[in-house]
């Protein structure tokens, strides 16, 4: 079953965190396609009004402003949602290593709230945002659930604890979590302002301006990159996932591996620029290589990313180009 044919009945209710965010808008515009109730929780520590403005006009879209380490606000929003969609966090290894202690309350408390809100809510399934950064130092390729390394920044540690609790929550309690590991999301709406910008958007940002862009390390770092639609796709599917898979983790990529140095020329060729970049320090924190094994997602949750980098950078380039 493909993207477009997946369907759930009028009047299911969705919650969506970080609804105002890059992944969270996305989610919310693709559900009221689906013809859904669609609920967007956002404090807009990180997403933006814009994201959703254009939603703010239909009946079946509600935005509440709020904070997911605040439970009455985790409860408020999860009363009578049939399905939440969990992406509010805090993102960037970087500023993590900066602020321990804000991701610790954001993306650890503030996930275990929204848990517990769906469990006593009598949520269907709860499908929360991971990452790839919980394999950590170790070195495989290509990375596969269950073979998770050292963890390399407090970003890493805060969903390796999501995970933990996704676990428990299944098994203590029968909620239906699922963790989707995301490898390196781009697309509309992707910030590319501000110093802990993705660096397709930043780089894209940089060239058009005709400024130069500085690649940390020595650009021959790889990257499963995984355009938006893909993560669209996974979010729906596990929501129809059978409820003997929950409590699990799944890596969601398209199962590809770009080297940032040449993605780095592809935009500079794509955009007719001629500007070299300069090379800076390694970043703290970052894994050096990373390419997904999608074959757990695809045998349990029927995920079968039809968006190939290629496909997805093209796309991604003109909507920069008509909103920059």
């Amino acid at each position: 079953m493909g993207f477009d044919a997946i369907t759930f009945p009028a009047g299911t209710i969705f919650l969506v965190t970080g609804g105002a965010g890059f992944i969270g808008s996305n989610l919310c515009e693709a559900l009221l396609h689906k013809g859904v109730v669609v609920r967007c929780l956002d404090d807009l520590s990180q997403g933006k009004e814009d994201n959703i403005r254009p939603f703010l006009l239909s009946p079946d879209f509600t935005f509440i402003k709020g904070d997911i380490r605040e439970l009455d606000t985790c409860m408020a929003a999860c009363a009578g949602a049939d399905y939440v969609l969990h992406q509010a966090a805090w993102g960037s290894v970087p500023r993590s290593i900066e602020m321990p202690l804000l991701y610790e309350g954001i993306n650890i408390r503030g996930t275990l709230n929204m848990m517990e809100a769906a469990r006593q809510c009598g949520v269907k399934k709860f499908v929360y945002a991971s990452s790839s950064s919980v394999y950590g130092d170790h070195p495989v390729l290509p990375k596969k659930e269950g073979q998770e390394g050292k963890l390399l920044s407090p970003y890493a540690v805060t969903k390796r604890v999501n995970e933990e609790y996704g676990r428990l929550y299944k098994e203590l309690y029968g909620l239906d979590t699922y963790g989707l590991r995301y490898f390196n999301v781009f697309g509309r709406r992707q910030d590319p302002h501000g110093a802990y910008a993705a660096v397709i958007p930043k780089f894209i940002k940089q060239l058009m301006n005709d400024e130069q862009p500085t690649i940390n390390g020595d650009g021959k770092q790889s990257r499963d990159f995984t355009y938006i639609e893909n993560v669209i796709e996974a979010n729906l599917k596990a929501c129809l996932a059978p409820s003997d898979v929950a409590g699990q983790a799944f890596n969601v990529a398209y199962g590809g591996r770009e080297y940032l140095i040449d993605i780095y020329y592809e935009l500079c060729k794509a955009l007719g620029k001629d500007i070299e970049p300069i090379f800076g320090p390694d970043r703290p924190g970052d894994i050096k290589h990373s390419n997904a094994d999608i074959s757990r997602a695809r045998e349990l949750l029927g995920y079968a990313p039809e968006w190939s980098f290629e496909r997805g950078i093209k796309a991604a380039i003109e909507w920069y180009k008509g909103n920059l």
